[in-house]
């Protein structure tokens, strides 16, 4: 563990951040980081509920002299993207991960970093353990399966609770407040195929697409970043008319909410167009340097005769299903907002591709500030693998989180963040989904924020946090913590009305 790290300000949220880098939590594995949190509930003598679904829900009494303040919640998630380099050796579900202080920014070795939403559990934790820090009653929400299916929000119980002012921590940009997000949805695809003998006179090519950025595919969605699965597909496509190729497999992309990294395929070229294949795929790699040439730098495209010659195929109809369905899917921004200025109001993301025993698995997201218009897009992606006689189904998604103009808490945020850095922080939807609007969805008069650090390539090997903002992002929540209005004290009740006496 980088002891490093204990050196950073503010000493206290990165002493946690600390422990937390060492608690494995993939998104619905995060039984030792329940177990975790649930120790240090009892080591810091902190009341707390554990939900059936893994929820830990602690309660913390106010500070001395702010007991008539009304109760906020502090709410972050406990679970973390999980995406590696593909020359890093890392097991998610036992390894820690290993933290580097790169000049400004705190990165990890190869691996995600975990501050979404690592860095919002440890900033709630230090505001337990610190004395110094003044704050009315709290109620900490740390949720589980976050990253790959809201799952903590969706069961969270209200009667676990009374709080009505939520502080979401789980925001990637400093000096932003943020007060409504995207809802969401997935669409599942199948393409079944048989096998069939692979060609005679062949020789089978790993195609690899490496070297592309990701990213988050709700908030680096309008960026023009490069999509592995996408690319990878342009190749094969025109190489199955000028080559005759012959798929055997294509694995491509990991998470439903991640821009694909990296793609590869495994195809049969006849031997005799081996040499024209090889500078076509060359040829390919310079169109896409050009085409990305600010956004994906690294971008790499590799051939490379296959370790193993498989003695089968995918059969031709099933290639040519899959191919066709994987061009003509849409991915990225499908509509910007016309009410706020560069807001993405519309996407979807082609997530990821993976052969499986007698179908490949593909596995896409829809995003949208607008219900009928994320209907719309999922309908679109399923019209598309319609035509390519694939099954198809949408998960039940979840809802948006509508901007409240009469926000007491948004109004609270502003002041404090004007009076501590002397500036008007900018406040704002985002395009990614947050579990502000199930929590919102679920009660009513619930009033929301959401800030955070800044954090930087969140859901990929990129990740980083800068270390400065984490000392902002402290100051900024300590203040509005320090504001909360005082809660209304109960009405008496009227003393019942003495009846007259009778004559």
């Amino acid at each position: 563990m980088n002891n490093e790290i204990l050196k950073l300000k503010p000493a206290g949220v990165w002493k946690e951040f600390q422990g937390i880098l060492g608690v494995p939590r993939p998104s619905k594995k995060e039984e030792k980081m329940v177990a975790y949190l649930e120790q240090w509930a009892k080591d810091h003598k902190i009341s707390y509920i554990k939900e059936e679904c893994g929820n830990i829900i602690m309660s913390v009494p106010a500070t001395k002299g702010m007991e008539d303040r009304q109760t906020v919640i502090l709410q972050a998630h406990m679970d973390m993207v999980c995406e590696k380099n593909s020359d890093k050796v890392h097991d998610f579900e036992n390894d820690p991960i290993e933290a580097v202080i790169k000049g400004e920014w705190l990165h990890a070795n190869g691996t995600t970093l975990g501050t979404d939403d690592g860095i919002g559990v440890a900033a709630a934790l230090a505001v337990i353990a610190d004395p110094t820090v003044e704050h009315g009653p709290l109620e900490c929400i740390f949720t589980v399966d976050e990253e790959t299916g809201l799952t903590g929000a969706m069961k969270l119980d209200p009667k676990d609770f009374t709080g009505r002012i939520l502080l979401n921590l789980d925001s990637e940009d400093e000096g932003e407040i943020f007060i409504g997000c995207a809802g969401g949805m997935d669409t599942i695809i199948k393409v079944w195929y048989e096998l069939e003998p692979a060609p005679e006179e062949n020789t089978a090519y790993r195609i690899t697409v490496s070297g592309l950025k990701g990213g988050h595919s709700g908030d680096d969605i309008n960026k023009n970043l490069a999509n592995a699965n996408k690319l990878l597909t342009r190749i094969l496509w025109q190489a199955t008319t000028w080559f005759d190729i012959a798929l055997y497999d294509f694995q491509g992309g990991n998470l439903r909410n991640a821009i694909a990294r990296e793609a590869t395929a495994v195809v049969y070229v006849p031997n005799e167009s081996v040499g024209d294949f090889l500078h076509y795929v060359k040829d390919m790699e310079k169109h896409f340097k050009q085409e990305y040439q600010v956004t994906e730098p690294t971008l790499k495209v590799t051939a490379e005769v296959a370790e193993i010659q498989p003695d089968v195929v995918i059969d031709e109809m099933s290639q040519y299903n899959l191919l066709n369905g994987l061009y003509a899917c849409p991915h990225g921004v499908i509509a910007m907002s016309q009410t706020i200025p560069n807001f993405v109001e519309t996407s979807t993301n082609l997530a990821s591709c993976k052969k499986k025993e007698g179908y490949f698995f593909i596995q896409t997201s829809q995003r949208s500030s607008i219900e009928s218009s994320k209907q719309d897009i999922a309908n679109m992606v399923e019209a598309v693998w319609s035509l390519a006689d694939a099954d198809v189904e949408h998960t039940d998604g979840y809802p948006g989180w509508t901007p409240n103009p009469d926000s007491v808490i948004c109004d609270i945020a502003v002041k404090c963040y004007k009076e501590r850095f002397k500036k008007d922080p900018k406040v704002r939807a985002i395009h990614a989904g947050l579990e502000c609007g199930l929590i919102g969805d679920k009660i009513a008069g619930m009033d929301m924020i959401s800030f955070g650090p800044t954090l930087r390539g969140v859901h990929s090997p990129d990740e980083r946090c800068e270390i400065a903002t984490v000392q902002m992002f402290w100051d900024f929540m300590c203040d509005i913590l320090k504001n909360i209005p005082k809660a209304e004290a109960p009405k008496a009740k009227k003393a019942p009305a003495k009846k007259a006496a009778k004559k």
